[in-house]
């Protein structure tokens, strides 16, 4: 094994770089944990960012950019009253922008409740606002959150149709009407586009002409289906070979 006094010059800067990127994040992440202690406290002010949590790419976790997510919150946030609840579905990119952009609305009959639904515990930081949540069972959760949701965000995971589908099963279980009357966005792979067509198909979702950007890229192509549009984003024209 190659120790650390063999790696040639440009290879221990590399190291060292790692190194202390690894110990910023961490002591971003300490210092987050200590103002979710007091509810944020004074802190809340503060804009969070991803780079307080590092990927695992083992558990498929793959942050958006943040041009990416705020777009999508914004979305989620339009129109929105102190009677809107959004779920945010195995997306804390999304959440933490909400999060920001929450923060600055000064007028209280104009700010929604947010719930973060995610397998991650280190988002339990935001105690208010996580539930876990766990994909492999997906209508876990607690009864009082049944039917309660009008703007509904999912990022599944994995790019097969049993993650696709439970994710559905737990939108639809968490949705205050399952019809075009609610907000729904789903962010995943392309060829998982036939699934979500039918899976969501009773409240009208459609591809989206929005590209949803990762912020350390990706190699499978992502598509954001709707069942609106918007501003950002128009119904995209489907091929007819599909």
């Amino acid at each position: 094994m190659t120790s650390i006094r063999t790696l040639n010059a440009s290879a221990l800067a590399a190291l060292q770089d790692f190194y202390h990127e690894r110990d910023e994040r961490q002591k971003k992440f300490s210092d987050l944990q200590k103002a979710a202690e007091d509810d944020f406290g004074q802190e809340s002010s503060k804009e969070f960012s991803m780079e307080m949590f590092s990927e695992d790419w083992n558990a498929s976790q793959f942050w958006y950019t943040d041009d990416t997510s705020v777009t999508l919150a914004q979305q989620l946030l339009e129109n929105a009253t102190s009677e809107t609840r959004i779920a945010v579905v195995s997306a804390p990119s999304v959440y933490v922008q909400l999060k920001n952009l929450v923060q600055k609305i000064t007028d209280p009959s104009k700010t929604p409740r947010i719930t973060l639904f995610e397998f991650d515990d280190r988002f339990a930081i935001f105690k208010k606002d996580f539930v876990h949540y766990d994909l492999h069972q997906p209508l876990k959760l607690d009864s009082a959150l049944k039917g309660q949701f009008d703007r509904i965000i999912c990022d599944p995971p994995f790019l097969n149709e049993d993650c696709q589908t439970k994710t559905a099963l737990t939108a639809r279980w968490l949705a205050r009407t399952w019809s075009s009357e609610i907000k729904v966005i789903v962010c995943t792979g392309e060829r998982m586009a036939d699934i979500i067509h039918r899976v969501y198909g009773k409240i009208g979702i459609q591809t989206t002409t929005f590209l949803p950007q990762h912020s350390k890229g990706l190699s499978n192509e992502f598509k954001c289906y709707s069942n609106f549009i918007c501003n950002d984003w128009a119904f995209a024209v489907e091929s007819s070979d599909n």
